[in-house]
C-alpha cells in the first residue's frame, strides 16, 4: 500500500473503533435497562398537607397550539387554592392575544391563571423561566411547553414524590400525539422513546445522572435555586440545569409508565432545527460541566455514563468523516482482498451500527404490544440518524468554537391526525446550503453503490444503501418542504438559549 492508502485506512478504522466504542455503550444502557427493569420508583411517603405548585408554560409566538395548551393545564386534577399557572409569553404576533384570551376565559372561572409578556427575550426559554420564578407562589414547579397535553392526573402522580426531602426533579415519559402522521414522525417518536425509555430508565435506576428534558417534569424550587437556578449560557438549560442540580446531591426521579403526549415536528427543517439545538447545547454543556464532573466525588460509574451522556454527538463529526472515507476504503480494500480485512471490518461496523437496531427493537419491545410491526422502521430510523450528520456536526463545531448563532424555533402546528394540515401555516423554517451538501453526500454514495455492484462486492451494499438513502432523504426533503409552505419565515438572533 501506498502512505496515502495507509493513512486513509487508519483513518477509516480509527473512526470505526471510536464509533464501536459508543455502540457498545447502547448495549450497556439496554443491559442496565432489563438488570434494573422491576427497580420501579415509589413515593417515600405521603404529602399531607398538599403543597402550592406554579405551572410555568413558556410559549414564544405559539398561536396554534397555545389555547390547546392552556385548556390542557387547567383541566389538572388539584385543588385550585394551590394551583398557580404562569403563562410566560415572549411573542410577538398574534399568539400574545389568543393568550391573554384564554387567561382571562381561564381567570374569570376562578383559576390562580397569570398572563407575563417580555418585550426583552434576554435568556429566551431559561430567562422567561427565571422571570416566572420570581414572582411564583409555588413551592414545587411544573413546566409545560407550548405543544404538550398533561394528562389530569399529572400532579396525581407525580407530586407524592416529593415526600422524599432528598427529591429534586421528577420527569415523566413523552407521548406522541402525531406519530401516525408521516415517515418522519414515526421516526421521530422510535428515536424519543428510546431516549426516555432504556436511557432514562437504565440510567435512572442504576443510579447513574439524567436530565429532565426542558417539559413536562416538575422541579422542587429549593432545587433550582440551591444549583445556581435557570441558566442560558447553553442552549439546553434543562441538561445544563439537570447536572448541575444532581451535583449538589439532589435526586431525579423518572417516571416511564407517566406519559404526557406533545407534537413532534412534522417537516424536516424544523426536525432539523431542533436537532442542533439539542446536539450544540449539549457539547455547550458538556464544556462547561464535564471537568467538573469528573472531580466531583461521586461514583466512578456516574462519572463514566455522564462522560458518555455529554460526549454522545461527537459521533456525528465523526459519521461525517466515515461518510467520506467509505468509498477510498473500500476500494482500497478491495484491491488488496477483502478477506483479511474483514475480520476485523465487519465485526467493527456492526458494532456501531447494529447496535442502534438493538437498542430501539429492545424499547420498542418494551413498550408496544405490536413492536414487531414496527421494526420495518428500524432501517430508515438509521438512515435519517446518518442523515443527520451534517446538521449536527454543524452544531458541534459552533459549539466548541463557541459560535454565536441565529435560532429558529421548532414550529408547532396543531397536527393531531393524519387530515391535518401544515402546508400554508406560518413559522416555516428557512434552509441553507447544507441540504445540497446532504444532496452530494447522497449522490456520492449513489456512485460508491454502482461501484460495489459493478465489482460484486456485495457484503457492503446494506451498509452503503443506508447512507445513500440517509443523505437524500434529508437532503430532498429538506428542499421540497422550504418551497411548500407559507411564505413567512420565522428567525430570532440569538446568543444562545432556547
Amino acid at each position: 500500500m501506498t502512505p496515502a492508502e495507509t493513512l486513509i485506512l487508519a483513518a477509516y478504522f480509527f473512526v470505526l473503533i471510536i464509533l464501536a466504542i459508543y455502540g457498545w455503550h447502547r448495549y450497556l444502557l439496554v443491559y442496565l435497562y432489563m438488570k434494573y427493569k422491576d427497580h420501579e420508583p415509589t413515593p417515600a411517603g405521603t404529602l399531607d398537607p398538599l403543597p402550592v405548585v406554579t405551572i410555568q408554560l413558556p410559549v414564544y409566538n405559539e398561536m396554534y397550539v397555545v389555547d390547546r395548551l392552556i385548556e390542557s393545564v387547567c383541566a389538572i386534577e388539584y385543588p385550585r387554592d394551590l394551583l398557580e399557572i404562569q403563562v410566560l409569553d415572549d411573542s410577538t404576533d398574534e399568539t400574545r392575544e389568543i393568550a391573554e384570551l384564554a387567561v382571562r376565559r381561564y381567570a374569570a372561572q376562578g383559576f390562580d391563571i397569570k398572563y407575563l409578556h417580555r418585550t426583552d427575550r434576554r435568556g429566551y426559554k431559561a430567562g422567561a423561566l427565571e422571570a416566572g420564578l420570581r414572582v411564583a407562589r409555588g413551592e414545587f414547579v411544573a413546566i409545560f411547553d407550548a405543544d404538550f397535553l398533561p394528562g389530569a392526573d399529572f400532579l396525581q402522580r407525580t407530586i407524592q414524590y416529593f415526600a422524599d426531602a432528598k427529591v429534586g426533579m421528577v420527569q415523566v415519559r413523552w407521548g406522541h400525539i402525531n406519530q401516525d402522521y408521516s415517515l418522519l414522525t414515526k421516526i421521530q417518536s422510535i428515536l424519543l422513546d428510546g431516549h426516555f425509555v432504556l436511557e432514562h430508565g437504565g440510567r435512572h435506576r442504576s443510579g447513574r445522572f439524567f436530565n429532565f428534558n426542558g417539559t413536562a417534569g416538575v422541579w422542587r424550587r429549593e432545587t433550582i435555586a440551591s444549583a445556581g437556578g435557570w441558566q442560558h449560557d447553553t442552549l439546553t438549560e434543562d441538561l445544563d440545569l439537570s447536572y448541575r442540580a444532581q451535583l449538589k446531591g439532589w435526586q431525579f426521579i423518572f417516571l416511564g409508565d407517566v406519559i404526557a403526549p406533545a407534537e413532534v415536528p412534522v417537516e424536516m427543517n424544523a426536525f432539523k432545527s431542533q436537532q442542533h439545538r439539542w446536539a450544540k447545547g449539549s457539547i455547550q454543556t458538556c464544556r462547561k460541566l464535564l471537568p467538573e464532573i469528573l472531580r466531583a466525588d461521586v461514583p466512578l460509574k456516574v462519572k463514566a455514563e455522564a462522560f458518555m451522556h455529554l460526549t454522545a454527538n461527537f459521533n456525528y463529526p465523526l459519521m461525517t468523516v466515515l461518510s467520506l472515507l467509505m468509498f477510498p476504503a473500500m476500494v482500497i480494500r478491495y484491491n488488496m482482498g477483502w478477506s483479511e480485512m474483514l475480520l476485523i471490518d465487519l465485526p467493527l461496523f456492526c458494532a456501531a451500527t447494529l447496535s442502534v437496531s438493538n437498542f430501539y427493537m429492545v424499547c420498542q419491545r418494551e413498550i408496544h404490544r405490536d413492536w414487531v410491526s414496527r421494526l420495518k422502521y428500524l432501517p430508515f430510523l438509521m438512515s435519517i440518524g446518518i442523515g443527520l450528520s451534517i446538521n449536527n456536526t454543524k452544531a458541534v463545531f459552533e459549539a466548541l468554537l463557541n459560535k454565536q448563532s441565529e435560532f429558529a424555533r421548532t414550529p408547532k402546528y396543531r397536527i393531531e391526525s393524519d387530515g391535518d394540515e401544515w402546508i400554508g401555516k406560518k413559522y416555516r423554517q428557512s434552509v441553507s446550503v447544507q441540504p445540497l451538501l446532504e444532496l452530494a453526500l447522497g449522490l456520492y454514495f449513489t456512485a460508491t453503490v454502482f461501484y460495489a455492484l459493478a465489482n460484486q462486492i456485495y457484503g457492503t451494499l446494506p451498509f452503503l444503501i443506508l447512507f445513500q438513502i440517509g443523505f437524500l432523504y434529508t437532503g430532498l426533503l429538506s428542499i421540497v418542504q422550504q418551497f411548500a409552505g407559507d411564505p413567512v419565515v420565522l428567525k430570532t438572533q440569538v446568543a444562545s438559549g432556547k
